[in-house]
């Protein structure tokens, strides 16, 4: 299956992926994942939102068990964040049935859309939209770097968007949902453990500051006459950097929109997107709240105008805690190793769904934290540790 995978979306360049929602590659994805669904004898669906599903059992039978993750990438993203959870999760039921598991509960593994929110801009639009926390006509705005809305993307890709929207209906008859993920950071690799459980996402954000000065010729007009937005950006990213620092958060410009955009120019317009996480509300609010104040300051002092917009924003997302000492208690009864629970600061379809069903994430373990990126990587065995897990867990759960 891996191999399979593999070459789907890879740039010959960067070597990294680039499946972007209802791209040529998330087509090849999703044909890939009805292929595995039709060859285990699973019933397929696709849902209102373009959600692939693949179910053992009745699903209206109620209490279902779901596992999965997503198949889109960011930019030049790395192979395994999103596609080692929908792997692992068509071989940790490939194991289950090999040990001859008896299921008393419909199991179901899930390839939710445009997690990634590469293409829109706005992360987790396939569970967002099945949770209502993406209304339709959000969704309907949603537009990509060319112009072409969402809907539009969809029905270009052979799916109908015309019943968008919340889900409610799917939701009520899932009792718990377990997404294995690599980890996106390196507690694991320090604590010499394969594989972790999630304790909890930290609250995070997107913002754009849009700096707008004067535009004007490169070679004549002098540094004192100047109205430069990229002075003020530049200066915003630095304090970014300090306000981070000073409280333990993260934060991040890694995205840029600057115009006229010429060599030769003094840009009019300097617009760039903060991404800032941190493990608690507050802290979040007094870093962007102080990167913010830092804006306005340079910006006053350069003659710039500013304005700061809040794009998307998701609050701290606690993972059912039932639900998560299960997964304790499951890892650890044969072995009687406590397994760790670690936080993260990126999000997930699973922190999406918190709201309104049990979720529950595994961790694998990423011998270099990089992710987001074609360095990503897992060892096979702590891949394969990471299987196990997740059918340990699902037997658990499901079977008796």
């Amino acid at each position: 299956m891996w191999a399979e995978l593999l070459p789907i979306g890879r740039h010959p360049d960067s070597g990294g992926y680039r499946r972007y929602a209802w791209s040529g590659a998330d087509g090849e994805c999703r044909a890939w994942f009805e292929e595995q669904a039709g060859t285990r004898g699973l019933a397929y669906e696709v849902d209102r939102n373009g959600n692939q599903w693949a179910w053992l059992g009745d699903p209206a039978a109620g209490d279902a068990v779901v596992t999965g993750s997503h198949l889109d990438s960011v930019p030049d993203g790395g192979a395994f964040d999103g596609p080692l959870g929908v792997v692992s999760s068509f071989a940790a039921l490939d194991e289950l049935r090999a040990r001859g598991a008896r299921f008393t509960k419909p199991l179901a593994i899930v390839n939710f859309g445009d997690e990634e929110g590469a293409r829109f801009g706005l992360a987790c639009v396939g569970s967002r939209l099945t949770a209502g926390q993406l209304t339709l006509e959000q969704a309907h705005r949603l537009t990509d770097a060319d112009g072409v809305t969402l809907p539009r993307a969809m029905e270009a890709a052979g799916y109908d968007p015309g019943a968008i929207g919340a889900d409610p209906e799917r939701l009520d008859r899932i009792g718990a949902f377990v997404e294995l993920h690599v980890e996106q950071g390196r507690a694991l690799d320090l604590s010499g453990d394969r594989v972790g459980i999630a304790s909890a996402i930290w609250p995070h954000g997107r913002w754009r500051f849009d700096f707008r000065g004067e535009a004007n010729h490169a070679g004549t007009t002098r540094l004192v006459d100047r109205r430069d937005p990229m002075l003020s950006y530049a200066e915003t990213v630095l304090a970014a950097r300090r306000e981070a620092e000073l409280a333990g958060a993260v934060a991040t410009f890694g995205k840029i929109s600057v115009e006229p955009n010429g060599v030769n120019a003094i840009p009019s317009l300097v617009r760039g997107w903060l991404d800032s996480r941190a493990a608690d509300q507050a802290t979040l609010d007094t870093v962007v709240g102080g990167i913010e104040k830092a804006a306005r300051e340079y910006a006053d002092a350069h003659g710039i105008d500013l304005d700061v917009v809040r794009e998307s924003f998701t609050p701290v997302v606690g993972f059912d805690h039932a639900l998560r000492d299960e997964l304790g208690r499951v890892l650890g009864n044969d072995t009687g190793i406590q397994v760790p629970v670690l936080g993260t600061g990126a999000g997930h379809d699973a922190g999406i769904l918190s709201g309104r069903i049990p979720t529950a994430m595994l961790f694998v373990r990423n011998p270099t934290g990089v992710s987001h990126s074609p360095a990503e990587s897992a060892a096979e065995d702590d891949c394969l540790a990471g299987v196990r897990a997740l059918a340990d867990v699902l037997e658990g759960l499901a079977c008796t």
